[in-house]
């Protein structure tokens, strides 16, 4: 059997790892677990390969980089310091309305026109 490696203290997981981990940690289950049909995979909502390409270093003055997504009923920030961030969404933001962004309502979003 292979001992499980750890990564050293100074190498940072892949972005697509974090929200991984970090969705496992909010929910309390391991981190093999977030995986179909519990879960739903990743790569339906991002490219996880852009992802991680998006946050590589590329040179000491990179430029800052933010990504947010929606995921398993949260809003994820992933930052280029490393850091990711789990706001879970309220049930309202899932479901859509009648309204339009701007709060009025809109007549085309039930289909009906006059």
């Amino acid at each position: 059997m292979t001992p499980a490696r750890e990564r050293p203290s100074d190498e940072v997981a892949a972005p697509t790892q974090r929200i991984i981990e970090a969705v496992a940690a909010r929910e309390g289950v391991d981190v093999t677990d977030v995986e179909p049909p519990a879960y739903e995979p990743l790569y339906s909502v991002l490219d996880p390969t852009a992802l991680d390409a998006l946050f590589q270093p590329s040179s000491p003055n990179s430029a800052t980089v933010r990504v947010v997504l929606e995921y398993e009923g949260y809003e994820i920030t992933v930052e280029s310091d490393g850091s990711v961030e789990l706001r879970e969404l309220s049930p309202s933001a899932d479901s859509s309305d009648d309204r339009s962004a701007d709060g009025v309502d809109d007549p085309l979003a039930d289909g009906n026109v006059d």
